[in-house]
């Protein structure tokens, strides 16, 4: 059994995909982060980055935390949603899996930031965040250009990091931002029709998880304010 210690937003709803279309058994453990939770001893004490997603692999008693190291050792564990096993296939799998992971991933979670949620002044961090993040996306839309997945000739766990972040897009970038991004918008509208997927989102329904933006949301999402408040 895998425990796995999820909230609804875009790095755990790639476990989610990866744990439903798999079929592994796993036990959901809700983290509520705009509560804080993740910054609580016990949570700290399987990700000490106080992140959500973390999982705990009873079967061998292994914790893995970063939602891209998970989808890779749950895919080898499993031996399902890897492209190819020699070499070429293994090297595209990786540079694309952390291409997400260091670039699509932290400048969406930045551009959301400056977008909606940073106090004023913002013109320049926007534009820098938002900049780099329609480049990230805008390579992953020619790639799919010449092709229907992002690496090989079959779904992968690097489709699954994609998706969980592609179900932000209009929120990361705008309301237009699919009809700039068209070949992104197919392979995440091909994601969404799979039952797994479906599934997946359903999970954020399996908690009551806090939805209001209030001041205990603020605090716990970004404790790095409490120091301008201190100065």
């Amino acid at each position: 059994m895998i425990k796995f210690y999820y909230h609804p937003s875009p790095n755990p709803a790639k476990i989610a995909l990866f744990l439903e279309e798999s079929g592994l058994p796993y036990e959901l453990v809700p983290v509520d982060t705009q509560k804080g939770e993740q910054h609580g001893a016990d949570f700290l004490a399987i990700n000490p980055n106080g992140k959500t997603p973390a999982i705990f692999d009873d079967e061998v008693g292994a914790v893995v935390f970063d939602s891209n190291a998970i989808l890779l050792y749950l895919a080898e564990k499993s031996g399902q949603f890897l492209p190819g096993a020699d070499q070429t296939s293994r090297a595209d799998t990786l540079s694309w899996l952390m291409f997400i992971a260091t670039g699509i991933g932290p400048f969406s979670g930045q551009a959301v930031h400056f977008r909606h949620f940073a106090p004023e002044p913002k013109t320049y961090p926007l534009n820098r965040y938002d900049f780099e993040a329609w480049r990230h996306w805008r390579i992953l839309d020619a790639r799919l250009a010449q092709r229907q997945y992002l690496v090989g000739d079959t779904y992968s766990i690097v489709d699954m990091a994609f998706w969980g972040w592609a179900r932000a897009i209009p929120f990361i970038l705008g309301d237009d931002a699919w009809n700039q991004l068209p070949n992104v918008k197919r392979l995440f509208d091909d994601i969404n029709a799979r039952p797994a997927a479906q599934r997946a989102d359903n999970l954020k329904t399996a908690h009551a998880f806090k939805t209001a933006i209030d001041a205990e949301t603020l605090a716990a999402m970004y404790p790095q304010n409490a120091r301008l408040v201190a100065a």
